[in-house]
């Protein structure tokens, strides 16, 4: 499971192209994401890099993972 937080997300068209860019890596992930806090948890079998780029390609900047 990975946390990241992820800048620029507002609204509901924020979580399905978070959640969109994320599957494209990994169509099994699961994702979970908090506006409010701006904080994408994801479950995944990939790697953590190919996820929070393709997270960036999509517009929404990770700024930090754990």
């Amino acid at each position: 499971m990975y946390q990241l937080q992820v800048e620029n997300m507002s609204c509901g068209h924020c979580v399905g192209a978070v959640t969109k860019a994320v599957q494209a890596v990994d169509a099994a992930a699961q994702v979970e994401i908090d506006l409010a806090s701006k904080t994408v948890r994801i479950a995944s079998a990939s790697a953590l890099a190919p996820l929070k780029s393709a997270i960036a390609d999509a517009g929404y900047p990770v700024t930090s993972a754990a």
